[in-house]
């Protein structure tokens, strides 16, 4: 069996697999480990199994990290539509959903076969149920100690992931060999993951979903949201989870940015004998209705009478609707989490390479750096991205 290589791709997931068939490009060996007995385990669940490969819409304002820049070179060079491009080859059919988001029309195991063919077809190998002991630089090398003997590189790949869904074996892994080489990591969160509130909050809308508008003081989101069981879901909260922070509150606007003041106003002259809950109940869903009828009991009378309501009545109100503030007691955590925010600080990597700056040989792709994007797509287009910068910089040195 092989141990020298002039590559390996510590991962194979959306990054790492991505990232083999660059590296290998010219002809050097090129290998990929990964402790899991299959490939691609995030990607064959992504996108409820059809993998919302990327998005129509990327650009760099769509990712978030503590330098808001750096992963502008690995985009530019390496956009959607190369993907794309690359999935129209395949003949991998593909639609598009709301706001841009691409997903297969069949299994997202399309993606995974085409990236492993894609693979095997550059030269390089994968090794799968391999887990990884120890990690030494010896000079201009680096020793790989794993479940399945030694091995040694020139270059070395990082592409394990956070620790989003732990269940499908994520870890830690890339944050601690990169603090073993010097490199700084920004302290992990969940990220894209529903909010939680005191037990039984919302345990009486479970199931209810409507579009709103959801922010922060970092972003603001117009998109659906879910009550469940736990508290918060849908795309709208699961996009600012990345921005909250706890203690903090979040603002939704349950009007999804209708004039509702206007629409009272005037039903108070039309419909005067109606009960505001009812009028409500037009525009809402009935049992959110029905839950801010005894949640708001002591600010407002929603059982009361449209033509008893002044005008400033009807305003407070409908202020309430557009700015109901919250504050999460938590998230679900890594549980349900489909990406983490943070990770290996980006001023100890080149950006249009993805090498450490400090330990030549040394890459990180993907996920493990502190690159978020979006819910949407986004962070698959980063995976791609960064392992197209990685892969074509191992391959031209």
């Amino acid at each position: 069996m092989k141990t020298d290589w002039d590559t390996i791709i510590i991962g194979a997931g959306a990054a790492g697999l991505f990232c083999a068939p660059f590296a290998a490009g010219t002809g050097k060996s090129t290998l990929v480990i990964d402790h899991a007995a299959k490939p691609g385990e995030k990607i064959r669940i992504s996108g409820g199994g059809r993998c919302n490969f990327t998005n129509m819409h990327s650009e760099p304002a769509n990712f978030t990290g503590q330098n808001p820049h750096f992963h502008k070179s690995a985009l530019a060079r390496f956009t959607q539509w190369d993907f794309i491009e690359l999935i129209d080859h395949a003949e991998i059919a593909w639609h598009e959903k709301t706001l841009g988001q691409l997903f297969c029309d069949g299994k997202s195991t399309q993606i995974i076969d085409l990236l492993v063919r894609n693979l095997k077809e550059a030269g390089a190998e994968l090794r799968l149920s391999t887990s990884i002991e120890s990690l030494d630089q010896k000079g201009d090398h680096f020793a790989v100690k794993t479940t399945a003997g030694p091995l040694t590189c020139r270059n070395l790949v990082l592409a394990t992931g956070g620790k989003s869904i732990p269940k499908m074996g994520a870890t830690g892994f890339a944050y601690d060999i990169a603090r073993q080489f010097g490199h700084e990591v920004i302290e992990p969160r969940p990220a894209l993951v529903p909010l939680t509130f005191p037990e039984g909050r919302f345990a009486a809308l479970s199931g209810v979903s409507l579009p709103v508008r959801v922010w922060t003081d970092r972003a603001r989101f117009d998109e659906a949201t879910l009550f469940t069981h736990r508290g918060l879901s849908g795309p709208a909260i699961l996009q600012i989870s990345s921005f909250w922070r706890e203690g903090e509150p979040i603002h939704i606007d349950l009007t999804g940015g209708r004039d509702l003041f206007t629409t009272l106003r005037d039903q108070r002259q039309a419909e005067g004998r109606r009960q505001i809950s009812t009028e409500l109940a037009r525009h809402l869903p009935a049992r959110l209705v029905e839950f801010l009828t005894t949640d708001w009991a002591e600010r407002f009378d929603l059982t009361a009478r449209l033509a008893d309501q002044s005008d400033t009545a009807l305003r407070t109100l409908t202020d309430q609707l557009s700015n109901w503030t919250l504050t999460p007691s938590g998230s679900e955590g890594y549980r349900t989490a489909e990406v983490t925010l943070g990770g290996i600080a980006t001023n100890g990597i080149d950006s249009k390479s993805m090498m450490s700056i400090t330990v030549p040989g040394l890459y990180f792709i993907g996920e493990c750096v502190d690159v978020t994007g979006w819910l949407g797509g986004f962070n698959f287009q980063w995976a791609w991205s960064s392992a197209h910068a990685a892969g074509r910089h191992i391959a031209e040195t």
